[in-house]
């Protein structure tokens, strides 16, 4: 016996038209958080072909995401894993990600690393650059410039997060309303087409869009498994993004929506 709630289908002289349809899978996702095809086929009375063609859809639009023979809504990210938990995981997709993101630096910039692994894999890169200045509110980034005499080093200051290795709060916003930079990688530990970059932290907030804001070009940085996750406070908007650089295990649906932004996407 199936565990889903099953609403009352459309009956044969009655068929849902594409957004009933839409918003019955949406209802159903909220109650069971994931759906097999199998299921929804069943539920709405149509074919997989059918189903499959909404599940795409909603992942365009960013309201539900693909799994393995199904489908689910986003899941919530209560609290962030500790740098130690994050530099050991993913590790080859973050190091096909940075020459990708090494690709947009050069000599003589500014250039933002946000806390995080994934910048970290950024350092070699920058060391190999002339004339480079690096600001960061990232504990772990300072130290490992720390014998790179070439690359002039910028710490925001602020209160220290213990379990990230990172300054966060409003002294470092407000190291960073008072810089300029000429490129900014933004790092997420939950990002998606609805809701944009969020955190679970509220004193990661204030010092993320204040480098937003100050920066002329800003790239988010994130793996594909943090995509269609979300924390309860809103950073920013993926439009906001002039480049997302994810890996190449984005979903075409999800890669399709955020290209329709406008947002230059590259898979690594």
């Amino acid at each position: 016996m199936s565990d889903y709630h099953e609403e009352p289908g459309p009956s044969a002289d009655a068929p849902l038209i594409p957004a009933q349809r839409r918003e019955m899978i949406l209802r159903q996702l909220r109650r069971q958080r994931v759906l097999s095809v199998s299921q929804l086929t069943e539920i709405l009375k149509c074919s997989h072909m059918t189903v499959r063609r909404d599940i795409a859809l909603l992942e365009q639009e960013g309201r539900a995401f693909s799994v393995p023979g199904g489908v689910r809504i986003a899941n919530q990210l209560y609290s962030e894993p500790s740098h130690q938990t994050k530099v050991i995981a993913e590790q080859e997709e973050k190091q096909r990600m940075a020459p990708e993101a090494a690709k947009l630096m050069r000599s003589d910039m500014t250039v933002y690393l946000d806390a995080g692994t994934t910048t970290l894999c950024l350092i070699p890169y920058i060391q190999s650059l002339s004339g480079v200045t690096v600001i960061t509110n990232d504990l772990t980034i300072v130290l490992a410039l720390t014998d790179s005499p070439h690359v002039e080093v910028i710490q925001t200051g602020g209160i220290l997060d213990h379990k990230n290795r990172s300054f966060v709060g409003g002294l470092a916003a407000a190291t960073m309303n008072n810089l300029v930079a000429d490129l900014a990688f933004i790092s997420a530990s939950s990002w998606d087409l609805q809701h944009g970059v969020t955190t679970p932290s509220a004193l990661k907030i204030d010092v993320k869009k204040a480098v937003i804001s100050s920066s002329s070009r800003n790239v988010l940085l994130a793996t594909s498994s943090k995509y269609g996750t979300f924390g309860m406070y809103r950073i920013t908007g993926l439009d906001r993004f002039d480049t997302i650089i994810t890996d190449a295990g984005l979903t075409e649906d999800a890669a399709r929506g955020i290209r329709k932004l406008g947002v230059e996407l590259i898979l690594a």
